[in-house]
């Protein structure tokens, strides 16, 4: 086997995926404070994938300092439409206040992926995928809401595609693994090249 493979990352969604493609890494959670970050972002118009970027990479960076050998994927995603960004729902009720805001429109989930390795990028992926959510009933979001519960709550779009989440959408346009969290398969050409996994 060759380089280490850490996750900048608490996200359960990533862990799964990684562990589902069967990749050998650790997770090692970054310190970063997102806000401030997506502010200073937003005062200088950055767009959404740019500042995914700089998120991304600000995670990466930060694990990598104390792992300045092994590969560090940072990641972050970015949900928008038109001019609103919208984050993380804060609980149930900012689970139901998304839904509310994104039913019956289409948004941008962009996903941004760094590498980093002794200090500089050895590796980057960016893409956008098109969710187009259907027209949601008051009952259908107050079951969503009551069944995904706080579990919702770790993804920005507050929908787990991979469950019950697939049922918010008329059409999903992009690649399935980067809406979960990250472009597994470029991804994994990366960990090939590097002999994290076998090629």
């Amino acid at each position: 086997m060759g380089n280490l493979l850490i996750l900048a990352s608490k996200s359960s969604a990533r862990q799964r995926l990684l562990e589902s493609a069967c990749v050998p890494f650790q997770a090692i959670s970054s310190d970063v404070s997102e806000a401030p970050i997506k502010a200073e972002c937003l005062e200088k118009k950055l767009s959404p994938i740019e500042t995914a970027l700089f998120l991304a990479r600000a995670k990466a960076e930060d694990v990598s300092k104390d792992y300045p050998d092994a590969l560090v994927l940072g990641a972050d995603q970015i949900l928008s439409y038109g001019e609103i960004w919208l984050d993380k729902p804060m609980g149930c009720n900012g689970l139901e206040t998304h839904l509310r805001q994104l039913k019956g429109r289409a948004h941008k989930l962009v996903n941004a992926t760094v590498i980093m390795q002794s200090g500089r990028v050895v590796w980057q992926h960016q893409d956008s995928n098109t969710m187009v959510m259907r027209q949601l009933s008051d009952t259908f979001i107050e079951s969503y809401v009551k069944e995904a519960g706080e579990t919702a709550c770790q993804s920005v779009g507050g929908y787990q595609i991979e469950g019950m989440g697939i049922q918010l959408f008329d059409r999903v346009d992009g690649d399935f693994f980067s809406v979960l969290g990250l472009p597994l398969l470029p991804l994994l050409g990366f960990l090939r090249s590097r002999k994290v996994i076998v090629s």
